[in-house]
C-alpha cells in the first residue's frame, strides 16, 4: 500500500486519524522532499520538538522518595520504622517537584535517540535527532515499551505533545532491532493491515468530524433485532459497531473502512467483493432498518487504494450499499473533494 502514495498525503492521513490536524498544519514538514515514512516521522518529530524548545518546555510535577535529614512532604513511617531512621534524626519522605524531567519529554527524547539510530534514515535528518537529544540534556533517558506510552497524562496547557507522542508511538511500533542489538531498522507500517486499519478507520471518521457540517459523525453500536430473546441467549451474539455512521434529518450512512494490500479476491479469475465484508455491512443495516423509520439507510464499504478509482452502486434487500476506493496518489485537495463527494451523491 505505501508504494506510491506521497508522502505529504500519509502525513495528512496520521494528522486526522490522531485528531491533530490543525494542530499537525503548524508543524513544518518539508513532507513533499521525503522520500519515506520513516524520513517523513523523522523530520515531524524534529521540527515538532525545535518548535517545542523555541517556545519553551513545560515542568511537572515529579515525585522523590528518598531519606533526608529533614521532613519535606509526606513521611514515610513504615519504611522508617523498619530501617530505624529515627534514632538518627533521619526519615524517609516521598515529595512532589517541579522538574522538566517528566515522562512524555523522557518518550520523545528516547525517540529521537533510537530513531537517529535506524538504518536507512536520513543521514542529516539523523544529525537533526542527535542535536535535539542532547539540547533535552536534562531529561532522562527511557526504555520505550508499550505499555509506558499509557501511562502518559496530558492535560490542555501541553496538548502541544499530543501528536509528537502520536509519532513517537508509531516508530516505536515501526521499530525492530538489528541482531546485534546497536541500530534498527524500520518496519513497513503500512504493510501491517491490522495497525492501518486502525488509522484508517479513524482518519475516515475524523475528516468528516472536521470538513462537513451535513451529518453528525460517530462510531455506533448497534443492537441486534432480537425479538424477546432470553437475555442469558442473547449475551452470546457478537457484537456490531459501526466504523463510521453519518446522520442527517434524512440519511443515515453507514461506512465499513478496510485495509488491505488487495481490495478485492480473485475468484476463478474474475474480481469480487469480498463476501464476509458485505454480509458484515448488510448485517449492519438490517439490524438498523427497524429502528429508523423512514430514513434512508445506505452503507459503503471504503477502501484506501494506489491509481485506482472503483464505484459499484448496488440496492440490495431494499438498501443501497457502495463499494469505493479512494486514491491516496493523488494531490490532497483531490483527496479532500472525493471524501465529501462520496457522501453527497
Amino acid at each position: 500500500m505505501q508504494s506510491g502514495i506521497p508522502i505529504e498525503n500519509l502525513y495528512y492521513l496520521f494528522c486526522y486519524a490522531w485528531g491533530r490536524f490543525p494542530e499537525g498544519k503548524s508543524i513544518a514538514t518539508g513532507a513533499t522532499t521525503s522520500p519515506s515514512v520513516v524520513d517523513l516521522l523523522a523530520k515531524v518529530l524534529a521540527n515538532g520538538v525545535k518548535r517545542l524548545l523555541k517556545s519553551g518546555l513545560d515542568r511537572g510535577y515529579v515525585e522523590y522518595s528518598e531519606e533526608l535529614t529533614r521532613l519535606r512532604g509526606r513521611v514515610q513511617v513504615s519504611e522508617s520504622v523498619s530501617r530505624n531512621l529515627f534514632v538518627s534524626a533521619r526519615a524517609h519522605c516521598t515529595y512532589d517537584e517541579l522538574s522538566e524531567d517528566v515522562l512524555h519529554k523522557q518518550i520523545i527524547k528516547s525517540c529521537l535517540k533510537r530513531l537517529s539510530m535506524v538504518d536507512g534514515v536520513n543521514e542529516e535528518l539523523a544529525h537533526d535527532l542527535r542535536v535535539l537529544h542532547r539540547r533535552l540534556g536534562r531529561v532522562s533517558d527511557v526504555r520505550l515499551t508499550n505499555g509506558l506510552f499509557r501511562l502518559v497524562q496530558l492535560h490542555r496547557n501541553i496538548g502541544a505533545y499530543d501528536l509528537l507522542l502520536r509519532i513517537c508511538e508509531l516508530i516505536h511500533h515501526g521499530l525492530i532491532p538489528e541482531q546485534k542489538g546497536i541500530r534498527s531498522r524500520f518496519a513497513d507500517i503500512l504493510a501491517n493491515e491490522a495497525r492501518m486499519s486502525a488509522v484508517f478507520e479513524e482518519f475516515v471518521r475524523n475528516f468528516y468530524r472536521a470538513e462537513q457540517q451535513g451529518f453528525r459523525v460517530k462510531s455506533e453500536w448497534i443492537e441486534w433485532e432480537s425479538g424477546s430473546l432470553d437475555e442469558k441467549h442473547k449475551a452470546f451474539l457478537p457484537t456490531m459497531r459501526t466504523d463510521v455512521t453519518l446522520r442527517s434529518d434524512e440519511r443515515l450512512i453507514v461506512i465499513d473502512t478496510k485495509y488491505y494490500r488487495q481490495t478485492f479476491v480473485d475468484y476463478m479469475g474474475k474480481e469480487r467483493v469480498r463476501a464476509s465484508h458485505l454480509y458484515q455491512l448488510f448485517t449492519y443495516l438490517k439490524n438498523l432498518e427497524t429502528r429508523q423509520g423512514p430514513m434512508r439507510v445506505e452503507g459503503m464499504l471504503l477502501y484506501p487504494s494506489v491509481n485506482r478509482q472503483v464505484l459499484l452502486d448496488y440496492n440490495l434487500g431494499g438498501h443501497r450499499i457502495r463499494v469505493v476506493t479512494l486514491n491516496l496518489n493523488q494531490p490532497w485537495p483531490r483527496i479532500h473533494k472525493d471524501l465529501l463527494d462520496i457522501v453527497q451523491s
